[in-house]
């Protein structure tokens, strides 16, 4: 990924103390099932890198798509490099409400393979689950159908600005992916926004309010991803 363009200056500034301990909190988030699919936390701050604009990191950079000029945000460490991209869309034309595309690409330059654990995502606060994705034309029991949404008709995938080859899925969220040495895979997820009013218009164009987290796991630590919702793009409708 260090080709797609040029790295950008570190953004550093002091943030109140208490602000620091609620971002680690949540930069050390370990997701659960619980009965009403929201995710738990715990803190252990030594398992994970975090990407947030506010908060110096080490290892943290910004680089340029060069044919979008779309924003990638990358955290790199021991040899493993983990970049990504957050992107929405309307649901439907006839459904309000809008899709929250998170695409991740992990570069593995160590010796060793490594493994990619699904994790977790949340606007605002608030819990956003990972919807259950299938490719289209996949065969899916009639009693499914209505809760399956297929690649082919989102538009972040249409568009290539979300790869299709890997994805996490609700109805397999315990899956592992495994990125060999010297390899890259790109996987994406997507959820609902859970948000009622979650894009705010002017004459600039539009734009996701508030802020969208979201992190996997690599190898038993956590690449957490904080997105000003300036930052997300849009992917068409």
């Amino acid at each position: 990924m260090s080709g797609l363009g040029v790295t950008a200056p570190d953004v550093s500034r002091t943030m109140r103390r208490s602000s620091l301990i609620v971002l680690a909190s949540f930069a050390s988030a370990i997701h659960t099932f619980a009965q009403n699919d929201m995710p738990t936390f715990k803190v252990e701050a030594k398992s994970a890198l975090v990407w947030d604009a506010d908060v110096p990191e080490s290892g943290r950079s910004i680089v340029w798509d060069p044919l979008t000029g779309n924003e990638i945000h990358k955290l790199s460490s021991a040899g493993i490099e983990v970049s990504s991209r957050v992107g929405y869309e309307r649901v439907s034309s006839s459904e309000a409400g809008e899709l929250l595309n998170y695409t991740t690409t992990i570069a593995n330059n160590t010796d060793s393979d490594i493994s990619v654990q699904y994790g977790g995502a949340s606007a605002d606060g608030r819990a956003a689950t990972s919807l259950w994705l299938a490719r289209t034309g996949k065969k899916i029991k009639k009693g499914d159908r209505k809760n399956v949404w297929e690649l082919g008709w989102m538009h972040c995938f249409k568009t290539g600005f979300a790869s299709s080859d890997n994805f996490f899925s609700a109805d397999a969220p315990s899956k592992i992916f495994t990125v060999r040495a010297q390899t890259a895979m790109t996987i994406s997820y997507v959820s609902k926004d859970p948000r009622r009013y979650s894009i705010r218009c002017s004459l600039d164009g539009c734009h996701v309010t508030g802020t969208v987290r979201y992190y996997i796991t690599v190898n038993n630590k956590d690449y957490v991803f904080v997105w000003p919702g300036r930052s997300v793009v849009y992917c068409g409708n």
